[in-house]
């Protein structure tokens, strides 16, 4: 805009935004690797997963056409997934001062049994994994060691409900063609951003709630960085990130696992808002032994604010 602006300095400041898009290309969140990738063909033993935030499960928060828990459940089982990992496995309740108690966990173990028969069923706080292949085992990532010490405690209105607020990550090690891998299912906290709405709770400032998102959002990577450092499986880290591509926290992300956008088709990946996407906050990173043969984003249907991540793979 200065440059338009300013006639006798235009064709010195001309190059000023060129040199700044290439500079910032790679934190656009532009796709430009799909111009030429062409995934791998998917083997006749290929799996689907499927990963989506469902936007506080079953209540009816998207607006627009109301939905029903089983409006939920018929979408779940038209994906046809192998291996679901979904984020929001609760309710909220957006009314109560305190911004740790609005989050509400919810049952829905006898339903999720009666719809997903063949399927196990792994639940860990807001985070739930569904695999109809053999499940060899599973637990949460704790967060709170990389906690501040005055942050390490569970608040008060999470107290019934602690992973709500200890664990951002399921990992469930599942056998895929004969190969043990650890699906991660991710939903790290959202990005500081009340000293952008000026808003805060009765007893916490802005400047507190924001620091607390900061700290807990960096912990989250650092559990998932240490627990993948140790983990000599083949790995598959999917979920609601809740990090754009030109966050530098993504560089928390270990070296070892590779963020599969180059299979994506769109050249402008974007998961949310669904009504009109804007930003990339889900994402897949596998390691370099995980074949992605097909990787596409699915509108909702109007269940959730969140593109849904339906991915084609394979165990090399």
């Amino acid at each position: 805009m200065a440059a338009l602006l300013t006639r006798s300095m235009r064709r010195r400041l001309a190059p000023v935004p060129l040199i700044a898009l290439l500079l910032g290309a790679g934190s656009s969140g532009i796709n430009v690797a799909t111009v030429w990738y062409t995934p791998p063909p998917a083997p006749a033993d290929a799996v689907t997963m499927v990963t989506w935030n469902t936007e506080y499960w079953d209540q009816d928060l998207a607006g627009g056409e109301p939905r029903s828990t089983a409006d939920l459940y018929e979408f779940l089982r038209r994906q046809d997934a192998d291996v679901y990992m979904l984020q929001e496995y609760a309710h909220v309740d957006v009314t109560l001062a305190d911004t740790f108690a609005q989050a509400l966990a919810i049952d829905h173990e006898a339903r999720l049994r009666e719809t997903f028969p063949e399927y196990e069923i792994v639940i860990a706080g807001r985070n739930i994994t569904l695999s109809r292949l053999p499940v060899v085992g599973h637990h949460w990532l704790d967060s709170t060691p990389w906690l501040p010490e005055d942050l390490k405690d569970v608040p008060p209105g999470l107290r019934d409900r602690p992973l709500f607020y200890q664990s951002q990550t399921l990992r469930t090690d599942i056998t895929v063609n004969d190969e043990v891998v650890s699906f991660y299912n991710s939903h790290i906290y959202q990005p500081p951003q009340r000293i952008f709405r000026l808003r805060n709770d009765p007893d916490r400032s802005m400047f507190e709630i924001d620091r607390f998102n900061f700290e807990i959002r960096k912990a989250s990577y650092e559990a998932i960085a240490a627990d993948v450092a140790q983990n000599e499986n083949l790995i598959v880290l999917a979920g609601d990130l809740n990090t754009s591509p030109a966050m530098g926290i993504f560089r928390m992300i270990p070296d070892r696992l590779v963020d599969q956008t180059r299979a994506l088709p769109e050249i402008y990946p974007a998961t949310w808002p669904i009504a009109r996407p804007a930003w990339r906050l889900d994402w897949l990173f596998t390691t370099a032994d995980v074949r992605v043969s097909r990787y596409e984003l699915r509108d909702a249907g109007g269940l959730s604010d969140h593109k849904v991540q339906r991915v084609v793979l394979s165990a090399r």
